[in-house]
């Protein structure tokens, strides 16, 4: 889309030079030829160090836009954002591409179903009702179990395996809310990658990436009922146990193990070889590798048992 036009359709004033903006990014990883969007100034060093063409920003962060770029000030840079992000949605399926690719000795059920562009590799197993979306790829020795659905742009690498009923891809829980409590959709327009030897259990979900990828690294094990919403990163050889959630845009090291229904807050950075309890939940990020945490909010786990008797003696 022309910048031109993204201005109007947000209801920005538009003075400058007139580019083509070709998708949407994050501060940090936008170029010249891609949109951003800033919320508030505590996100002031971003802004002022992307080179993105053009930046939503509101009357209190428009300083902050670097001279490189194209500052779009409206009253609410989130909503704003929703709105323009349907305009560069792709569609849900392209059928003018070519049909599916299946690489040699793959055995796929005639019950499952391909979309145009699909790349499947060697010597896969794909069961019934398995739905593969359009421009997904699955690499070499990967099992897909029966209904398993894996949605536009998504990748699987080799050696994995993913049980029944597990999506990959499906919609980030983002929406934009205005002063009267309305929703706006945010179209989620990056993917999901899952690197080699990883094993996902049965209704498993991990949500495709707002911009970039959601991404579950080489060799970790997610039990089932597992969820990972958008942009989190999962790190190599971690191991969640079922009923597990990870909001968004959290990063856990190599190594996290979670017991079930234990969880981690949005926005996160979890050091290499943490060990989460089951049903605790970490709210703040992590820098020391190889602890161990429990309870609500979490605490070392020395500490939970200790305060755990004291409770305990209270109560006799």
């Amino acid at each position: 889309m022309r910048l031109k036009e993204i201005a109007s359709i947000i209801g920005a004033e538009f003075d400058a030079k007139d580019i083509e903006i070709l998708a949407i990014a994050s501060l940090s990883d936008a170029n010249e030829n891609e949109l951003s969007f800033s919320m508030d100034s505590k996100y002031k060093d971003d802004i002022q160090n992307s080179s993105a063409g053009a930046i939503i920003v509101n009357k209190y962060t428009k300083e902050f836009v670097p001279k490189n770029s194209v500052a779009l000030v409206v009253d609410s840079p989130y909503w704003e954002l929703a709105t323009i992000s349907k305009y560069f949605a792709p569609p849900i399926e392209e059928n003018s591409l070519e049909k599916a690719i299946i690489g040699e000795g793959s055995n796929i059920s005639p019950k499952a179903e391909l979309a145009n562009g699909a790349i499947i590799g060697k010597n896969c197993t794909i069961m019934a009702h398995v739905y593969i979306g359009t421009n997904a790829v699955i690499g070499d020795n990967t099992v897909l179990y029966p209904s398993v659905t894996i949605y536009r742009d998504c990748v699987v690498g080799n050696n994995c395996i993913v049980h029944a009923n597990t999506s990959i891809g499906s919609d980030g829980f983002g929406f934009a809310t205005n002063k009267a409590g309305e929703h706006r959709k945010i179209y989620q327009n990056g993917n999901v990658v899952i690197e080699d030897d990883v094993e996902l259990g049965s209704a498993v979900t991990i949500d495709r990436a707002v911009f970039a990828s959601t991404i579950i690294k080489k060799g970790s094990r997610l039990d089932n009922q597992v969820h990972i919403a958008h942009n989190c990163v999962v790190g190599e050889y971690s191991a969640l146990a079922a009923q597990v959630g990870i909001a968004g845009s959290s990063e856990v090291g190599r190594n996290m193990v979670m017991g079930g229904q234990s969880a981690i807050s949005g926005h996160l950075h979890i050091a290499p070889f943490t060990t989460l309890a089951g049903k605790s939940a970490i709210t703040k990020s992590i820098k020391q590798s190889g602890l161990t945490f429990a309870g609500f909010p979490s605490m070392e786990h020395r500490i939970w048992l200790k305060l755990q008797a004291k409770l305990a003696r209270l109560v006799k």
